[in-house]
């Protein structure tokens, strides 16, 4: 007989202080990833898409498994989700377990999930959800996960699965060799008949989000490290988490865990790896600008460039929390005559609805953006080109997902600026967001995007200088200003600060 897998996905990344709330039609239309899906639907809709689950798929196949499909959703970065929206998507996938262990005897769990959720009464949503699944497959079934490295790892997580996968990279491009490695350690896990010795580190300090780029150092060569640490001490896995540091929950932070064949491996590659962040704690400190100051330095920058300099929008990062449409960054730009500069993307439905009313070439007053704070760009812009923000993904983070952004338009605000327009938040780390309305990236002076770190995987290799700018907008660059309550004793929420720092306004 085959053996017979259960596979299946919840991805979130929630930020406790954002603007919006996460209901449960946001994981009905997500952008850029595929909507809600269960059942035997599911693989056709994650086939070819970059999801790890997508990644796990083909390995399970390849060795005969009996792939029985669940449930998979993402939403977009945002607030917490709604209790009622975690509980409905909870009861879904724990139902399909149920129905399947009705049919017959499950051999193993896949689950694609990401690692930072929060519900409003739930403040680890993953380790509940594992807490909840183990109830049911009680505790020989194995289970295998893998997580966005974006997770606040805790020890329920730990606790309640046989083996944790995060991603090695960040942008993340390696989502689907991700869910490949789990699916085979999955599959080593249920071929060696019994549970790997684990161990779980955390961090005492917190990693600002650009540092956190595995394309630069410090972060290339921790990783390398960590693949070095693995191979000398010779575990099954030695997981690195960064932590999203935007989650007012005790275990919010960076963590890591070991699998191995014994206690004295998986503690010592797991120490190893902790004493080399310890070492390089003071690297990682926040390195955003002010938004002023970004403009400025952009402008002195793209003078006698062959090509576009690149404005990261931090603190608007819809992958981070962010509601993509804070108007500062292009108010600083106007105000500072950047022309030939275009802004990727300001998510403002209203507008994009007026410039399709008003047709390509019209002129129209508009207040854009400002939803999530209030401070909408008030200015007449011409309307150079509308699309209906469906296509394909052609950059590393996304190839082949398809992106559903509704009505969008391109807008040009005197001084020759222009802003992409879109219905539906998503990040803008792929060159074929603006392309799709007709903009080459290649060729543009600036480019000031929404996004903290993804957008490097498809934009650094046309980009003459990269700056990170902190404009108005919820994900903070440095996160120690935020008022948190609820962090454990001891965390230090700003990498190189001497003291600790447990909460409230740093």
């Amino acid at each position: 007989m085959p053996l017979r897998i259960a596979i299946g996905g919840f991805q979130h990344e929630t930020h406790s202080f954002a603007p919006q709330p996460t209901v449960f039609a946001d994981f009905q239309r997500p952008g850029g990833f595929p909507p809600l899906t269960r059942g035997a639907a599911m693989p056709a809709a994650l086939d070819g898409t970059q999801t790890a689950l997508a990644g796990a798929m083909p390995v399970l196949a390849a060795a005969g498994v009996a792939q029985v499909p669940l449930l998979w959703c993402l939403g977009m970065p945002a607030g917490p989700i709604q209790d009622s929206a975690f509980e409905r998507i909870a009861a879904m996938l724990l139902a399909d377990i149920s129905d399947a262990l009705l049919e017959a005897p499950l051999d193993g769990v896949y689950l694609d999930l990401h690692g930072a959720a929060l519900a409003d009464s739930i403040p680890d949503v993953e380790g509940e959800l594992l807490v909840r699944l183990r109830r049911i497959l009680g505790p020989d079934v194995p289970v295998a996960i893998s997580l966005d490295p974006h997770a606040n790892l805790t020890a329920a997580m730990v606790e309640a699965s046989d083996v944790v996968v995060p991603y090695r990279t960040y942008p993340h491009v390696d989502k689907r060799e991700t869910g490949a490695l789990a699916a085979e350690l999955l599959l080593a896990r249920i071929a060696r008949g019994k549970p790997w010795k684990k161990a779980f580190r955390q961090l005492d300090y917190w990693m600002g989000l650009s540092a956190q780029c595995s394309m630069a150092e410090p972060m290339q060569g921790i990783m390398a490290a960590r693949a070095a640490i693995a191979l000398e001490h010779g575990v099954a896995e030695l997981g690195f988490c960064f932590g999203f540091p935007y989650a007012d929950f005790a275990d919010c932070g960076v963590a890591l865990s070991c699998h191995a064949e014994t206690q004295a491996q998986a503690d010592a590659a797991a120490d190893a790896l902790l004493a080399l962040l310890a070492a390089r704690e003071s690297e990682f400190r926040p390195d955003a600008i002010p938004v002023r100051d970004a403009v400025a330095l952009a402008l002195h920058s793209a003078m006698g460039a062959r090509r576009p300099v690149i404005i990261a929008d931090t603190q608007d990062n819809p992958g981070g929390g962010g509601h993509a449409d804070t108007t500062g960054l292009l108010a600083e730009l106007v105000a500072q005559g950047a022309r030939g500069a275009v802004l990727c993307l300001i998510n403002d439905a209203e507008s994009a609805a007026a410039a399709h009313a008003a047709g390509q070439g019209a002129e129209l007053d508009l207040a854009l953006g400002g939803k999530s704070d209030g401070v909408p760009f008030r200015g007449r812009a011409r309307v150079v080109a509308l699309g209906d923000g469906d296509f394909t993904l052609t950059g590393p983070m996304g190839q082949g997902n398809r992106a559903r952004l509704g009505p969008c338009a391109l807008l040009d605000f005197a001084p020759g600026i222009r802003v992409m327009v879109a219905s539906r938040k998503t990040q803008a780390y792929d060159q074929s967001i603006l392309r799709h309305l007709g903009v080459d990236p290649a060729g543009c002076t600036i480019v000031a995007l929404k996004s903290s770190v993804h957008f490097r995987a498809d934009y650094t290799p046309i980009a003459e200088r990269i700056i990170i700018a902190a404009a108005p907008g919820p994900v903070i660059a440095d996160p120690a200003t935020l008022p948190f309550r609820h962090l454990r004793a001891g965390v230090r929420l700003r990498a190189g600060d001497p003291a600790s720092t447990t909460g409230g306004a740093a």
